[in-house]
């Protein structure tokens, strides 16, 4: 296998055993972008002389455990989080060329474990609604969907096996669907949201891409800064977990519907306890109360934008954002706020008697063509309710393009919710 196909933990093994170098592992992913970029247009920026210089550094290290946990391993980070030494747009011609003053926090944390920042990768503008020129890597014909389609992308042409987005609605887990890689958004405030552009302090969240479960479990270990310890799928046993078709069914594809019937069957052979899960029925007005508290957040966080570039801004971006947050009374907002934490209280007590809900990660298939990254509608109400969430790839549609399964678990429970993910991963696609 090339070095630019191996996921992180198989090139750490690599390294450790002396096969591979980490500059051999960054040519590789240089020559794997130059192939692939100018189809899958997926970086905003990438300087191979800084990539090997970082690799050659991280060869030269020596022998350390955190600090080496991803020792010459590249990883992109989307652009709307800061780096000292790239520049970082925020997906705006408004700050075209910023360079940050310092390194966002998963930045700074990644660069300590040795890791290798390859590079900026394509973000919607200011992490909302309109996209940038990112190709689905199955299809370039397709979205790769939103806002994190540069990350998504990145890892799914196989350029780089680690990559950070964000979501506030569906930005992680539905562009991890639709690019065939396995994405994960934690709890909210798992991970450090410091240096990265603010949208909503209620809802903005940490992503991760990678190509393994084992990748996500290492990534963000380095991330929460605790120690690295690999995922046993056979501890986990008989696990207790809920079919949710969430209140938005009628949304997803009847593909889409029999693929979470078979995963289900496939689960239930394999020893778990499938069990319908119903939320209640007043949980379908989250994405309608999700959508007033980001507006709100979202048009104070870009208020230097919407009151000195307005001009500047895109109409998606000001009809679907600002002027929503601005049009947002402070009695909505604040009602709106109760309303998704008193969800939360029920939703821990539901989740509790599960080890996971089993849901659509996206409608289906990723949609023709690229002004629309997608439907949100499986993410937004569980980003809201602020409990992680993990896509498996594995399945195909009717037109030959990826579709993801989505777990979610209770608040809190990032780490069991990866190991049942294995689990169910091992159960479903062998």
């Amino acid at each position: 296998m090339t070095p630019h196909a191996l996921t992180a933990t198989e090139a750490l093994a690599a390294i450790a055993a002396g096969r591979l170098t980490p500059t051999d592992l960054a040519a590789s992913c240089l020559d794997r972008a130059a192939a692939r970029e100018p189809v899958v247009r997926a970086f905003t920026h990438l300087d191979p002389d800084r990539v090997m210089a970082q690799a050659r550094a991280a060869e030269a290290r020596g022998p350390g455990a955190q600090r080496d946990a991803l020792r010459g391993i590249p990883a992109a980070f989307k652009d709307i989080i800061d780096t000292v030494d790239m520049p970082t747009s925020y997906g705006s011609e408004i700050h075209a060329g910023h360079r940050p003053a310092r390194d966002a926090s998963v930045v700074a944390l990644t660069r300590a474990a040795g890791g290798v920042v390859f590079g900026k990768v394509v973000t919607a503008e200011f992490a909302n609604r309109r996209p940038g020129p990112t190709t689905n890597p199955h299809d370039p014909a397709r979205t790769p969907g939103g806002s994190s389609s540069g990350s998504a992308a990145a890892v799914g042409a196989g350029i780089v096996p680690l990559a950070l987005g964000t979501q506030t609605s569906g930005s992680v887990i539905r562009p991890a669907a639709y690019c065939g890689v396995h994405g994960f958004k934690g709890s909210w405030g798992e991970i450090s949201y410091a240096g990265i552009q603010l949208t909503s302090a209620t809802c903005d969240t940490v992503g991760l891409y990678a190509r393994s479960l084992a990748d996500i479990a290492l990534l963000r270990s380095v991330l929460t800064a605790t120690p690295f310890t690999g995922l046993a799928p056979n501890n986990v046993g008989g696990p207790r977990i809920g079919l949710c078709r969430t209140p938005f069914a009628e949304q997803a594809e009847p593909y889409t519907h029999a693929l979470l019937d078979e995963a289900a069957s496939a689960c239930a052979k394999a020893g778990a306890t499938i069990a319908d899960a119903t939320l209640p029925a007043h949980f379908a007005r989250l994405v309608d109360a999700q959508r007033w508290v980001s507006a709100y957040e979202g048009a104070r966080s870009l208020a230097y934008e919407a009151t000195v570039h307005r001009d500047r801004l895109s109409p998606d971006i000001l009809e679907g954002r600002i002027r929503d947050g601005e049009a947002c009374s402070p009695e909505l907002y604040r009602s709106s706020s109760r309303f998704g934490e008193a969800c939360r209280i029920e939703a821990d007590a539901l989740l509790g008697g599960f080890d996971a809900l089993l849901c659509p990660a996206a409608p289906g298939e990723a949609p023709l063509g690229l002004a629309f990254t997608g439907n949100a509608v499986f993410s937004t109400m569980w980003t809201f309710l602020q409990v992680p969430c993990v896509s498996i790839p594995g399945a195909k549609g009717p037109s030959g393009m990826p579709l993801g399964l989505q777990l979610v678990g209770p608040r809190g429970s990032d780490r069991r919710l990866l190991e049942v993910a294995a689990w169910v991963e091992q159960a479903v696609f062998g």
